[in-house]
């Protein structure tokens, strides 16, 4: 499907040209879809430019337009907007010709950092935007053609691990994970499994808080982690296999996956030889004892202070393991654009570690995408009754019963397995939605019964719209190939949904330059409704003329396509029935 945009852009250029105007060509959808489809304004900034009046300039180029197309009744109105109306002919001549992705004109090697969870711990809400905003990120940049690599970046280093060692440990000192002189092969099978290890893990985590001599003793089996003790690490990689294990049937439920399952770990040996290479470029400076870099910029309006690449007691802090991930991003994968999508709370630190990675010389380009909270009814975060993080699988399973039962409403109980996987999918498609609708950086509210509304600006709306479109060609026995769209004359209300299917990669394209999903929820809601008022305003199936049935079946599919193409854009499955 060629942009109607890009077309119109490209008649406007060769006008300009046979004007010998000296002006790019600008062209948008119009403000008053009521006179015209698209407009330009490029005769207003000729006239400024060239001291004349812009309607002359405007009717200029109308009249060279005029003789080069009969796709558009073009006219011009007010002080020189030049106006393009679509005739019939054009609306279902172009969305005849099929979908062709707006392309990024150079592509690029892209890595999606998102996703975050922390290894041995129970993944809850504070993980769902980072991960679905991520993996829409992610298929956006797919679909304008970069090589797009998507990283979880466990969090799966630090004190937590040897807190969790010595936990282990006193409940069960005989494991040969503890014996330091057991030669091994250690067992195979882990030792934990993770809902044991999330109920360790608390009890711990209090405890040294309470008990300096214990925390002590956690730090001390961090360190020997770390620096490679052989049980330690056996045991430590038993905790990552269980977490990730996990992690996937959560993500998977979500439908969100990742190309790498790297953590942090990865890249703490490298971190060494990394800092040497700063300090020999003089890149690294002594602050109390400490290594920083310098970021702050003479344009800054508020205080940078440096980053921290080493603490005085020669810790490493997480904007250092940050500048490792990327050196290995940039050397072995050859990242030329990296999108972090992460809390906005974090903003500070991201902007130290790019303005770092700048100042040791990576081109890479760095996009932040800082997101909001997911609230509760008290406009905080969201959480339990009894006032802590929900785990992911609980909401999961909310929405899922929530769906459940409004599907039993309709047509009564749930009889398959089927049944309850289609309700799964209503739930998170509503979930889904809900967040995404919204722009990445803004806080938004949980609401269930709004979610999970049939009408509106929800996910079960879409679906709904789509299983529509299922039940018509059920009906039917006509192949879309056989379908007949001969022009003939439109309605008021095929010629709207003609138009809004065809401005698709206009709106794909936005939502991928602004790395804004939001574009793509608001968009396919227009379509559905759309497509609503098409099915209220004309019979389809029962359409006796035709010409006209097999016109709107067809606009009918071409629906289907484009509500397919932004679900799918957006992480969201659909399903054949409600």
């Amino acid at each position: 499907m060629i942009s109607l945009q890009l077309h119109i852009t490209d008649l406007l250029t060769k006008a300009l040209e046979a004007c010998a105007y000296d002006e790019p060509a600008f062209v948008k959808a119009s403000d008053r879809p009521d006179l015209s489809d698209y407009q330009s304004t490029v005769a207003l900034s000729l006239g400024k430019k060239l001291k004349t009046n812009p309607v002359e300039v405007a009717n200029k180029l109308k009249e060279v337009l005029s003789t080069s197309t009969t796709n558009f009744d073009i006219f011009v109105a007010g002080p020189g907007f030049l106006n393009f109306k679509c005739t019939d002919a054009c609306l279902t001549t172009h969305l005849s010709k099929g979908i062709a992705p707006i392309k990024a004109e150079t592509p690029q090697n892209v890595i999606v950092d998102y996703g975050g969870p922390n290894v041995a711990k129970p993944m809850h809400v504070g993980h769902l935007r980072s991960s679905i905003i991520g993996e829409a990120l992610k298929r956006l940049c797919r679909y304008k053609g970069h090589a797009v690599l998507g990283d979880i970046h466990l969090g799966d280093w630090g004190t937590q691990m040897g807190m969790l060692i010595i936990a282990l440990q006193e409940k069960n000192p005989d494991l040969p994970y503890f014996d330091r002189d057991f030669k091994g092969p250690y067992p195979e099978a882990s030792p934990v499994t993770l809902d044991r290890l999330q109920e360790i893990y608390p009890q711990i985590s209090s405890r040294c808080k309470e008990d300096e001599a214990l925390a002590e003793k956690a730090r001390t089996a961090t360190y020997e982690l770390q620096n490679g003790r052989p049980g330690y690490r056996a045991l430590w990689q038993h905790f990552v296999h269980v977490s990730i294990e996990d992690m996937k049937k959560n993500f998977a439920h979500l439908n969100v996956s990742f190309e790498q399952w790297f953590g942090e770990s990865r890249y703490q040996d490298a971190i060494p030889s990394m800092i040497v290479a700063y300090e020999k470029k003089n890149l690294v400076r002594k602050s109390d004892g400490a290594l920083v870099i310098d970021v702050a910029s003479p344009s800054d309006k508020k205080e940078m202070p440096p980053l921290i690449l080493k603490k005085k007691d020669g810790g490493f802090l997480y904007a250092t393991t940050d500048l490792a991930t990327i050196e290995e991003r940039v050397h072995a994968f050859d990242a030329e654009r990296i999108i972090y999508v992460v809390d906005g709370r974090q903003r500070l630190h991201f902007e130290q570690v790019f303005r770092a990675a700048q100042k040791v010389g990576h081109k890479t380009t760095f996009d932040f995408i800082g997101f909001g909270t997911m609230n509760g009814p008290d406009n905080k975060p969201f959480k339990t009754r009894s006032g802590g993080a929900m785990r992911l699988e609980e909401l999961i399973q909310m929405l899922s019963e929530e769906a459940a039962a409004r599907i039993k409403e309709a047509r009564g109980d749930l009889e398959t397995e089927e049944d309850k996987a289609r309700a799964q999918a209503i739930g998170v498609a509503a979930l889904k939605f809900a967040d995404l609708q919204h722009n990445p950086s803004q806080n938004y509210q949980f609401d269930l019964k709004k979610f999970m509304n049939f009408e509106g600006k929800t996910g079960p709306y879409l679906l709904y719209a789509l299983v529509r479109i299922f039940v018509f060609f059920y009906k039917t026995s006509k192949k879309i190939g056989d379908l007949k769209h001969d022009a003939c004359t439109l309605s008021e209300a095929e010629r709207a949904l003609m138009l809004k299917i065809l401005q698709t990669e206009e709106v794909i394209d936005r939502a991928y330059q602004s790395l804004s999903p939001h574009f793509l929820c608001d968009f396919a809601f227009d379509i559905a409704q759309m497509f609503s008022r098409l099915y209220s305003a004309h019979p389809i199936l029962s359409e006796k003329d035709d010409t006209k049935r097999h016109l709107r079946l067809w606009l009918c599919k071409k629906t289907q396509e484009m509500l397919l193409l932004l679900l799918d854009l957006l992480g969201i499955s659909h399903v054949n029935k409600m």
